[in-house]
């Protein structure tokens, strides 16, 4: 297993946690998060031992944005860096982890909790299910700082997931939302106190690794061109694609008969 310098990976059996471990900095994004991101979430994708993935923040934080005290993260870190050309290459970057976590075929679970802010959200939007902590405090922090708010895949996920109307007042104002709100526009699952998070995902965990892993992996595919397909019967068309390739499985079969049969699947991936 690789081993990473800003990321702790905890594996039990089929579901990884991965923990963003730069506490003292609030998991602000450093050039040593942003690779270790990149790396891990683009090694996920032939990765069909890993069927779900957990992310969450160790401390007090899920992610606080980019970390603009790492001088490293600013133009003025050397001259060639300065240039718009270097800068479309270190901002490619930062936008290819949410790219990359839409492309993953597992489905990835945040555990939010403290600051989501810049980056930090982008990271939670990205994911399929968020899960807030009654301290979550989450913000569109760009467009406080002289930039956009439309930065790292914000503008395609956050009018998705809440409406146009909530997306226009949190990316143009920069304000929080918090965990209450977020529930009650639909952002977050469900809100817990900070420190039964991970007994809160528990039951999804286990719903999921009751499914099979090509039935899994497809549905995830399948939603993610759903919500830009061009019409019903291009999503149609898919689902019946899915469908099919499903029902040809070993797993197919002993789903049906571990239903009929009353008793839990065995499911082998075949």
């Amino acid at each position: 297993m690789t081993s990473y310098k800003t990321l702790k990976i905890e594996k039990q059996g089929a579901v990884d946690w991965v923990t963003m471990n730069r506490p003292d900095a609030l998991n602000a994004m450093n050039p040593e998060l942003v690779t270790d991101l990149l790396d891990y979430f683009g090694g996920l994708y032939m990765d069909h031992s890993v069927r779900v993935v957990v992310l969450r923040g160790a401390g007090r934080a899920f992610c606080a944005g980019l970390d603009l005290k790492d001088r490293s993260n600013t133009p003025e870190a050397g001259t060639t860096s300065s240039s718009p050309q270097a800068g479309l290459v270190g901002q490619r970057r930062i936008s290819e982890i949410v790219m990359r976590m839409r492309r993953a075929p597992q489905p990835i679970i945040s555990l939010v909790h403290g600051p989501a802010c810049g980056g930090g959200f982008a990271l939670a939007l990205a994911s399929d299910i968020r899960i807030a902590g009654e301290s979550a405090r989450m913000n569109a922090a760009f467009i406080r700082i002289g930039l956009s708010a439309c930065d790292i895949g914000v503008s395609y996920f956050l009018p998705r997931l809440v409406g146009v109307s909530v997306a226009s007042e949190l990316m143009m104002t920069g304000r929080f939302i918090n965990a209450t709100r977020a529930e009650r526009v639909g952002l977050v699952s469900e809100v817990v106190p900070d420190d039964q998070l991970t007994e809160a995902v528990q039951p999804y965990l286990d719903e999921m690794l009751t499914t099979t892993p090509l039935g899994l992996r497809l549905t995830k595919e399948c939603l993610n061109m759903s919500v830009d397909a061009g019409s019903l019967e291009a999503a149609v068309a898919m689902e019946d694609r899915n469908q099919i390739l499903c029902a040809q499985t070993e797993d197919f079969r002993e789903g049906i008969s571990a239903f009929l049969g009353k008793r839990a699947p065995n499911y082998q991936n075949t």
